[in-house]
């Protein structure tokens, strides 16, 4: 193991909540492990229902299904020891908090504009927030090392959250520029890399860095390329040590049955394949968008992306956003966002969906 390896391993346990160190969790019927004929542990219907005539449902699931861990680790480059599958990566970004959080005590820190909710599953569970602003050039959106640390060691801050690519930005963030975060607050905070988009980025995902670091880790999800959103499916990629930390604050059975089957057959071979195709269209549909929106008069800025949308400042926002509504199309209005006033963020759609987009604004803009 190199020196800077060395000097980045600490005790992840020292960064868990005081008061749920011997925490336990919940023991669900699930859990007892044993062979047997009658399982009558789980208050359960011995009879199936006319939905589910064969019965499949009528038990609770797997908290943590083997062949789903194995697929996401197989799938993401790491052990099925480091991977907690829940709902979404949004339930991993809560269970991070109230691990690590200590109620009225605690910091999260951020990078605004970024996802919302890192900030609301903070505040719902009594954490400061602490926001520093992404540093806007004209190729995207960067964190600021230097700030982001300062700041995260004068608020003690016990998590960070890095989104990479961004959302609403669609910037990636570089990896030595998460490192350096990390080996800065080793000892002190989690830094969290959401990378909900990485797969249209073509870029090395933040797991690399789990070998090297134990105060890191990464989310992923199947919400996007995979198709999967209404299936509710993601993970936290962590150190085996951090992941067990994590499920003893999870809900009993996160995980529905359909669900996971569904996510099992989107991660067969030819899924895989399916997955890989689509992310090489939409990086082509992707790069054409913010293209045609540069030629606009009305277009300020349309930044880089490596994910599936493309964030463009337009000089009356408001005027677009209505037009593609009268259309039958509608974009994300992030005009809320802190310092952008003026962005919608536009998702790729189909080819001919792409080319309705740009023939509304081309409208809006003459």
């Amino acid at each position: 193991m190199s020196a800077l390896a060395d000097a980045t391993r600490t005790d992840v346990l020292d960064l868990m909540r005081a008061d749920l160190r011997g925490f336990a969790g919940y023991s669900s019927a699930r859990s007892f492990r044993g062979d047997a004929e009658v399982w009558l542990n789980a208050n359960e219907s011995p009879w199936a229902n006319a939905a589910d005539p064969e019965g499949r449902v009528r038990r609770y699931p797997e908290p943590q299904p083997p062949a789903l861990r194995e697929a996401l680790a197989a799938l993401y480059g790491c052990a099925p020891a480091q991977v907690l599958a829940g709902r979404g990566s949004d339930e991993a970004i809560d269970l991070v908090i109230r691990a690590l959080c200590m109620p009225g005590q605690g910091a999260v820190a951020i990078s605004t504009p970024t996802f919302g909710m890192y900030a609301v599953c903070a505040w719902l569970h009594g954490a400061r927030v602490v926001d520093v602003p992404l540093l806007e050039r004209a190729d995207g959106f960067f964190i600021d090392v230097d700030a982001l640390v300062h700041a995260a060691r004068r608020q003690d801050a016990r998590v960070v959250f890095v989104c990479s690519p961004g959302n609403p930005t669609g910037t990636q963030q570089p990896l030595d520029d998460v490192r350096a975060v990390a080996t800065a607050l080793a000892g002190q905070a989690l830094v969290v890399v959401d990378e909900a988009y990485v797969e249209y980025a073509g870029e090395a995902s933040a797991v690399a860095l789990l070998d090297a670091f134990d105060n890191v880790a990464v989310l992923r999800t199947l919400s996007k390329l995979h198709g999967l959103a209404a299936a509710r499916i993601g993970c936290v990629i962590a150190s085996p040590q951090l992941v067990a930390v994590l499920a003893r604050c999870q809900a009993p059975y996160p995980l529905a049955t359909p669900c996971v089957d569904m996510a099992l057959r989107a991660l067969d071979a030819q899924g895989r394949a399916q997955a890989s195709a689509r992310a090489t269209e939409i990086r082509g549909e992707r790069d054409a968008l913010r293209a045609a929106l540069l030629e606009m008069p009305g277009v300020r800025a349309a930044y880089p992306s490596a994910a599936n949308f493309v964030l463009a400042r337009l000089a009356d926002p408001q005027a677009a956003f209505d037009a593609l509504l009268a259309a039958g199309i509608v974009v994300r209005d992030v005009r809320a966002q802190p310092r952008l006033p003026d962005a919608l963020r536009i998702s790729l759609g189909t080819p001919a969906q792409n080319a309705r987009v740009v023939d509304v604004l081309r409208g809006a803009s003459a």
